[in-house]
């Protein structure tokens, strides 16, 4: 009798099982019934409220869009100092990493060196910028003024000599004579009318935009120099905001969904870097081209030309001839055969630019097609004006990466190649989940497996063995369950 009873240790196992076992399900073994109804309609609540938001939000729109201009408008100083900061922190870096090595050989306290070296770029790079902007005022008034001057000195004999053309060929065709007599009659009374009734009112109009655009500029250049006040504490303290920045990132998301908001804000840094810092590179080179080939052809308004073409030569693709139209027509109503010679060596500029100048500076730098770049220039530009365009091509640049990025990982999840060249007219996926390429007709195709999980076929001998194997496996586990069996009846005995 005492060989069938069960060891102590046994009978309160069996006990342990059947309480757990006889206990409400929570936690990890499952959630009741109850709780995945609250769950269900909690998330249906989530839902409704979230379109009803949504609803509301689009009724006022307007409003909306008036809070977050205004955010905009209180907060611009601090984006231009954001801006400005960021574009001259590769001066910075630049006359830090090459005045540190001189000061370690003199000083000794590293905290000073830091200092000495931080400040001394922060004043290069603000003293590169006043200079800059300097230069651009110096050139352009000046220049604009000059041109301005003449254009009202040579417009009336350029009418004058219109007029006395249009009389020569009065004399040679009456038909011409009498259209030109109502056309010219239709204009005065027209510009009669408008100074009797609209002249007025349209001056009243012009002063109060005057006034406006005024205060608007007053406005923008203290936001600027409030801008860069903002840019030199941001630089000084550029290491402890990106920590902070970093701090919050790994305290709010899980820590692989931190480390790929890190590895796209470092990707994001990558390409608007070199995008912009290329093309003000590339900028000031067309500038640089366009002074010294318009002074050699002997073209009227060189400096303001050229600081025109250079300055439009930003914006991608369509910068060169935004920049092309005013200066073209502007040349022209000095020398029209002047203006002629100056579309055409834009043009030639602009294949140069192109195809030798840019890729030389830019390389790929966006990773975009010159499709998706005219698409992100029109719609940048279409939403966000001129600075639309000139950032839209790396900002659609970033959006572009990131899908990319989450299509090929949906893509290797389901062991499917990532290269867009696989997926021709003859490569498609079978009901299985099968890539299938095929150089003839898709139906009779014969399954690819992607190069990562392709196998070397296995023969016939190759297969039994591996079964007898797994046989083996299954007989030694069994023989070592009942030696552990007997095991435990010995001790029980």
């Amino acid at each position: 009798m005492s060989e069938l009873k069960e060891s102590p240790e046994k009978e309160q196992k069996k006990e342990n099982s059947g309480y757990y076992a006889a206990r409400p399900s929570f936690g990890n073994s499952g959630p009741s019934k109850l709780r995945q109804k609250f769950s269900r309609g909690m998330t249906i609540f989530v839902v409704i409220a979230a379109c009803i938001v949504f609803y509301f939000a689009l009724l006022r729109l307007p409003a909306i869009s008036g809070v977050f201009k205004e955010i905009f408008h209180v907060l611009k100083p601090v984006v231009y100092g954001l801006g400005i900061a960021y574009l001259l922190n590769p001066i910075v870096k630049f006359v830090e990493a090459h005045l540190k090595p001189v000061l370690e050989k003199k000083l000794t306290k590293p905290n000073q060196i830091h200092a000495i070296a931080r400040g001394t770029g922060i004043f290069a790079a603000v003293a590169v910028l006043l200079l800059v902007i300097i230069a651009l005022f110096n050139m352009m008034i000046p220049e604009l003024y000059r041109s301005i001057r003449d254009m009202v000195v040579t417009v009336p004999s350029q009418l004058n000599q219109l007029v006395d053309t249009i009389m020569e060929m009065n004399t040679k065709n009456t038909t011409l004579n009498q259209l030109l007599t109502n056309i010219l009659k239709e204009a005065t009374d027209y510009v009669q009318n408008w100074m009797r009734t609209d002249l007025l009112t349209q001056i009243n109009i012009v002063m109060s935009n005057l006034t406006v655009g005024v205060i608007n500029i007053v406005s923008e250049i203290l936001n600027a120099l409030i801008g860069i006040i903002i840019s030199i504490y941001v630089l000084f303290s550029k290491e402890q905001f990106a920590s902070q920045c970093k701090k919050g990132v790994y305290a709010i998301f899980k820590p692989s969904h931190a480390n790929m908001i890190l590895h796209l804000t470092i990707k994001s840094n990558e390409i608007f870097g070199g995008f912009i810092i290329g093309k003000i590179i590339d900028s000031i080179i067309i500038g640089v081209l366009c002074f010294i080939s318009l002074s050699v052809l002997n073209m009227p308004y060189t400096l303001l030309v050229s600081v025109i073409v250079g300055v439009t030569n930003v914006i991608p693709f369509f910068g060169p001839y935004i920049g092309a139209i005013p200066s073209a027509i502007l040349i022209m109503l000095s020398d029209p055969k002047m203006g002629i010679y100056f579309i055409i060596f834009i043009l030639i500029l602009q294949q140069l630019d192109g195809n030798i100048i840019g890729p030389k500076i830019l390389g790929d730098s966006t990773g975009l097609s010159a499709f998706w770049v005219v698409f992100a220039i029109l719609l940048g530009g279409g939403l966000f004006g001129f600075v639309g365009m000139i950032l839209g091509v790396p900002t659609f640049a970033v959006i572009y990466y990131i899908v990319n990025m989450l299509v090929n990982h949906r893509l290797e999840k389901k062991k499917l190649p990532t290269d867009t060249g696989s997926y021709g007219e003859r490569s498609f996926v079978d009901s299985d989940g099968t890539y299938v390429h095929s150089d003839d007709n898709p139906e009779v195709a014969e399954p690819r497996e992607h190069s990562k999980d392709k196998k070397e076929p296995e023969d016939q001998g190759n297969s039994d063995e591996l079964n007898n194997r797994k046989e083996q496996k299954i007989k030694e586990q069994k023989t070592k369950e009942e030696k552990e069996n007997k095991d435990a009846d010995k001790s029980t005995k």
